[in-house]
């Protein structure tokens, strides 16, 4: 939902955020926090996962794009067309269009696909990435049944001024420029941002879709990227203050064709996103208002498909007591879509609230309701219910339980219910019941830090949409039901040893998502894992940090991808591993940045994410970031 999210600004705005460096005094090792405490997306989120990803690190991963953040830093499985081709994101085994995206509050899923594209947001439009693992529904409502990713842009006062230049050069064409400057005092901040990526993508592969398997270079799959960022913050007193964001993109790419195929396809995605909230606070509330609109418009060689958000809510939230907190408010939404073969527009009302319980400082207790009117009827009431109990806790250990039961859906899209043929008026939302259990423990010995969080999830999402073969075109249809359960496995530990850091992560899932009701046509896919779900991934990293200096080693394994619904065919699992060292700068407080060279795909692995798609090899990267 999207001031749950937008809450965020507020809060930062008025609450300290958790340290997220490591630091290391001379008897103990602190680890860098990884889920957020204080702000709003956290606060009413009991008994789930929310991580934040290092703001140091996303700094470093400048002209990245966000499918190739999350890619890196984290355990998801991101199902990708090809190097800055279509990259959609799978959380816990659901699809594309089960996962919620936000940009400061402002949900940025595409209304008539009803999924987005992390290829096309880059991170020089985001300073923060919060993720939010888990059906959260009840809390942002449509979209978020698998889990959501929030973005944000992090503005502060009092930060003087900042300019700041970074490069990225690498293999295969690429070339990212950007500049951004920052300003800040006590009632006025802003920052103005401008980027530029390139690649010209001209890798060499193996086409196994041409007799003989020939080696080929690609020559049709050049992105280029330009856009801008403006935020901006208006302190009008103590208890009041403005802010508004801005961030216009373009993004134009010849699309990769399938191994043995020569289809010349191209595509631009254009997109303005602006978001302007306002907040009062006083000593038990915080009360906001927002208003926000996205415009996408996407153009497949000549034909033109326009969507338009608009965004209007308030929300108060309200601390009666030191064990009790609530948050209630309500969220308009207006949807256009203009597209090839239909033109629609429709309305949502949301009504939502949150409670929280703290009885006692070790037990936490989080409820929240929401109800959605779509176009005049009532879509599934989503309620969730979330407990952490911290059981056992010293100056060494710290033991807590989490669990949480929620009910979450999907709207059917644009295109599910409109597109001229095969679209279906009378599709049903798809409805999901998800339960989890979970146990976080942490260590904290002299210079030993670990960080361990386990946790098993149960889902059933009824209704799954699929467009399936009629006669003479393809239909939607609320045809399938799936059953998703599975493990996902964090780790973090840290040794201070001399001036040498070492830590280590490793992120892995087990994913179970099986068909149980089958096919129409196919009666073989009934109890077989969905496509391109892999069972099991794993993320591992090691740093080694020693001043300014950091060398780490990652690798990243992805388990086999069945590629048809019978399970009959499948892509082979396969490992990358990358390595790079990076040194951070600073010349008399004067001038200050980063530098690194990375090598990733080491053994020139040759690899699919996704069946005739091909991938890079070896690949090398040098990325230069001046602070003035």
């Amino acid at each position: 939902m999207s001031l749950i999210a937008c809450l965020v600004l507020i809060f930062a705005g008025w609450q300290s955020e958790p340290d997220s460096s490591i630091v290391s005094p001379k008897d103990t090792l602190v680890l860098s926090q990884v889920e957020v405490h204080a702000a709003a997306l956290r606060k009413y989120a009991y008994g789930q996962f929310v991580r934040t990803l290092d703001k140091d690190r996303l700094a470093q991963l400048s002209g990245y794009s966000l499918g190739e953040v999350l890619q890196q830093e984290t355990g998801l499985f991101l199902r990708q067309y090809g190097p800055g081709m279509l990259t959609s994101l799978s959380m816990r085994g659901t699809s594309a269009g089960h996962n919620a995206l936000f940009w400061n509050g402002l949900p940025v899923n595409s209304p008539s696909l009803g999924q987005a594209d992390y290829s096309i947001f880059p991170s020089g439009g985001f300073d923060k990435v919060n993720i939010h693992y888990g059906s959260s529904g009840a809390l942002y409502g449509t979209d978020a049944i698998g889990g959501s990713v929030h973005l944000f842009s992090d503005l502060k006062f009092n930060t003087g001024k900042e300019l700041k230049f970074g490069t990225l050069l690498g293999s295969f064409g690429r070339w990212h420029q950007q500049v951004s400057y920052r300003q800040g005092n006590e009632k006025l901040a802003f920052k103005t941002n401008l980027y530029r990526n390139y690649t010209a993508n001209n890798f060499t592969y193996k086409d196994y879709g041409s007799p003989g398997t020939p080696e080929k270079r690609q020559d049709h799959a050049r992105v280029s990227q330009i856009g801008l960022v403006q935020n901006f913050a208006y302190s009008i007193n103590a208890a009041q203050i403005l802010k508004a964001n801005l961030w216009v993109n373009s993004n134009e790419r010849q699309i990769q064709p399938l191994l043995g195929s020569s289809t010349n396809d191209v595509q631009e995605d254009r997109s303005i996103r602006a978001v302007i909230d306002y907040s009062h606070s006083g000593e038990k509330f915080t009360w906001t208002t927002y208003t926000g609109i996205s415009n996408d418009v996407m153009v497949f060689n000549s034909d033109r498909n326009e969507t338009r958000l608009f965004l209007l809510g308030t929300a108060l939230d309200y601390t009666f007591s030191q064990k009790w907190q609530t948050l209630a408010g309500i969220r308009f939404s207006h949807i256009k879509g203009q597209l090839v073969t239909y033109n629609r527009q429709e309305q949502r009302i949301e009504l939502y609230q949150a409670t929280n319980f703290r009885p006692s400082e070790n037990l936490g207790i989080s409820m929240q309701l929401r109800q959605l009117i779509h176009d005049g009827e009532a879509v599934p009431f989503t309620p969730s219910l979330g407990v952490e109990w911290t059981f056992f806790e010293s100056t060494e250990w710290n033991w807590q339980l989490i669990s949480n039961l929620s009910r979450s859906f999907k709207i059917p899209t644009l295109n599910d219910r409109f597109w001229v043929p095969g679209g279906n008026p009378n599709l049903k939302s798809e409805k999901s019941l998800s339960k989890e259990i979970g146990l976080t423990a942490k260590t904290h010995l002299s210079a030993l830090s670990i960080e361990n969080r386990l946790t098993y999830f149960h889902m059933n999402v009824d209704d799954w949409i699929l467009w399936l073969p009629q006669s003479t075109y393809w239909q939607a249809e609320n045809v399938r039901d799936v059953v998703n359960h599975g493990l996902e496995y964090f780790f973090k530990g840290g040794f201070a040893q001399g001036k040498n850091l070492w830590t280590i992560q490793v992120d892995y899932s087990l994913n179970s998502a099986v068909n149980q009701s089958g096919d129409v046509g196919n009666s073989l896919s009934q109890g077989k894992q969905l496509p391109y779900v892999p069972k099991q991934k794993i993320r591992s990293q090691a740093n080694l940090q020693n001043g300014p200096y950091k060398l780490y080693i990652q690798n990243q394994w992805t388990g086999e991808r069945y590629v048809t619904t019978d399970n009959q065919t499948h892509l082979a699992a396969y490992s990358l591993w990358d390595i790079g060292l990076t040194y951070a700068y600073d010349w008399k407080g004067k001038l200050k940045g980063n530098l690194g060279f990375h090598t990733n795909n080491i053994f020139n692995v040759d690899y699919q994410v996704l069946r005739l798609r091909s991938m890079p090899g070896r690949n090398f990267q040098f990325n230069l970031n001046v602070v003035l």
